[in-house]
């Protein structure tokens, strides 16, 4: 007689190296046979040992594995958080069961989310009180948990230290979220190789240095948040070439140059916030021809030249802030029925002429702001002037009207 009943696997790695896939057939096939109506020895025997290798199957995946043990406890050692004790419930040898912020992919085991914020509706901080705040630095043990998918250490306040260079090993990452920290250095030289990365946060730090050239080959980021660090040099060339990215926020930082042409092809691009820099050149005439973009800061640079009749008459900008450089020449008279600006601010720089009439054909403006500058002439009448203060038009050569002096 032909024996049925399967050898069980000597080692539990090949259980662990069953997919989901795999372990869904081991449930169909065990179901199959329970509706079955066969009393045969050798039946029974095989339902057994299918449903007993199933237990053993989901027992080890829900298990953690002892590198990303070693790993977790590796990076804890290097952290110090004194007020709400997270790092009390990472006890015991299962990592995937009821340690705070950590999640493992059933299948595996193997941990594939760090999620600690500092800031949070999480019951732990409402019960304290209290934000986080957590010193220490990120240790390289990271770099072993080869199956991180998440990683978020964001505004603990206290973090320093460098970002460690292995994380560029870690090719399953998408998120990558160290928000409001103290980190310093210098961004990894080889971050483009996280080919999977959508967000990547590091704002509020103090990271120094140029962006790295290898970041525009993250051709599946969405998210790119730099903003308030220490970054100097210019934008990459080709920063363009990240097609689906939709927020690009740069602001408080020390970057210089022009703004690069090739961003008049990110077609997903709907905020670009490149304020408080050093950017220069003249504000490219492509750039209110963007058909998505609806937030654009550039507030607070050394940006030159005219403005662009395109970004006045862009029926898709919603808020648009030029303050604060050495833009000159007249104001463009291109609104239309279709300008709808919840924020239109041009004040601080080299404007001259009047207002344009046009704007008082605009769908709607809620914030103006033309002050400190050359303007000169009377102040259209009607919307949106009838509800703006003095100070949306103070401090220019000869406006006259109302809500100024009688002309």
């Amino acid at each position: 007689m032909i024996n049925l009943t399967p050898q069980l696997p000597r080692t539990s790695s090949l259980l662990i190296s069953l997919s989901g896939t795999t372990q869904s057939a081991f449930i169909a096939d065990i179901l199959l046979l329970k509706t079955q109506k066969s009393k045969s020895p050798e039946m029974s025997a095989l339902l057994t040992t299918l449903t007993l290798l199933f237990t053993l199957i989901s027992t080890v995946t829900s298990s953690c594995t002892p590198s990303d043990l070693a790993a977790l406890q590796a990076f804890k050692s290097s952290l110090n958080e004194p007020y709400l004790g997270i790092f009390k419930t990472w006890s015991g040898t299962n990592c995937c069961s009821n340690w705070y912020g950590i999640s493992c992919d059933p299948t595996t085991g193997r941990v594939a989310d760090i999620n600690l914020r500092g800031e949070s509706e999480d019951p732990i901080f409402e019960k304290a009180g209290r934000t986080g705040y957590m010193t220490g630095s990120i240790n390289p043990s990271i770099c072993k948990l080869d199956r991180l998918s998440t990683l978020i250490l964001a505004d603990w306040k206290g973090v320093s230290g460098e970002i460690p260079e292995c994380v560029v090993s870690l090719s399953y990452l998408r998120i990558l979220d160290l928000v409001g920290n103290q980190i310093s250095g210098k961004i990894p030289a080889n971050i483009g190789n996280l080919q999977r990365l959508t967000v990547l946060n590091l704002a509020d730090n103090e990271l120094d240095g140029e962006i790295p050239a290898s970041l525009t080959a993250l051709a599946n980021m969405k998210h790119l948040d730099l903003s308030s660090n220490k970054l100097t040099g210019q934008l990459p060339a080709d920063f363009g070439s990240l097609k689906m990215l939709s927020r690009a926020l740069l602001s408080k930082n020390q970057l210089s140059g022009a703004i690069p042409n090739s961003i008049s092809g990110m077609y997903r691009l709907a905020d670009l916030d490149l304020s408080i820099n050093k950017i220069s050149g003249s504000l490219p005439g492509w750039i209110g021809s963007m058909k998505v973009l609806s937030t654009l800061n550039l507030d607070s640079n050394m940006i030159s030249g005219t403005l662009p009749a395109s970004l006045l008459s862009s029926t898709g900008l919603g808020i648009l802030n030029l303050s604060r450089n050495a833009i000159e020449g007249n104001i463009p008279d291109a609104f239309g029925p279709k300008s709808y600006f919840m924020a239109l601010d041009l004040s601080y720089n080299k404007l001259k002429g009047p207002i344009p009439g046009s704007l008082s054909s605009a769908a709607y403006v809620g914030h103006l702001d033309l002050s400190h500058n050359h303007l000169c002439g009377t102040i259209p009448v009607g919307t949106p002037f009838d509800h703006l203060e003095a100070s949306s038009f103070s401090f220019n050569d000869c406006l006259c009207g109302n809500p100024l002096r009688t002309c």
